[in-house]
């Protein structure tokens, strides 16, 4: 039963509101695997790998030594990527000290080093979950969930090379996150 609404403006807007039809997300569909990719995996070097390859294997195949040096070798390049924009980062931090004297063009300029600090911060923080899932690779655990033990799956890897939690026991923690805080 609709609750009672008390002018006739309010009436109006509220059956404007229910007439609208509800959006319904699509239902997750996982990706596709190419089954003509499904042997490139065979015959290419890890350097040449892509992710279509990886993703096109066989499950049985997964966390072979071909996928731990394909995730290493992804690892290994962000890790490379990040550090190199830390360099600029400073570099472009040093040449910014130039003293200007009109205050809203000094505060924009250290709004933009601010800015830029922040993103540097996290990705200090993103090195070292690289760092931990390269140590994972060395040992053999790496592409498993660390609550579950079940695989994390080759295609949130790929998205996210340092995920250490399967989707499933991520949105668990998200979810008891939100009800119950950090």
């Amino acid at each position: 039963m609709a609750p009672a609404v008390a002018s006739t403006a309010a009436k109006a807007s509220y059956s404007q509101t229910m007439s609208t039809p509800v959006l319904v997300p699509p239902p997750n569909v996982a990706a596709r695997k190419d089954p003509a990719l499904a042997n490139n995996w065979k015959t290419k070097p890890v350097d040449q790998l892509t992710d279509a390859d990886v993703l096109a294997m066989p499950d049985a195949e997964y966390m072979n030594e071909a996928q731990m040096a394909f995730f290493r070798l992804k690892l290994v390049t962000l890790k490379r990527d990040i550090l190199n924009s830390a360099g600029e980062t400073t570099e472009h931090l040093r040449e910014d000290t130039v003293v200007v004297p009109d205050p809203a063009d000094r505060a924009t300029i250290e709004e933009e080093h601010a800015l830029e600090l922040r993103t540097r911060d996290r990705e200090r923080k993103l090195l070292k979950k690289i760092e931990q899932s390269i140590n994972q690779i060395d040992a053999g655990e790496y592409g498993y969930c660390d609550e579950t033990g079940e695989p994390i799956g080759v295609g949130r890897l790929i998205a996210r090379p340092t995920a250490t939690l399967s989707l499933e026991a991520q949105q668990r923690r998200e979810l008891k996150q939100k009800m119950f805080g950090d």
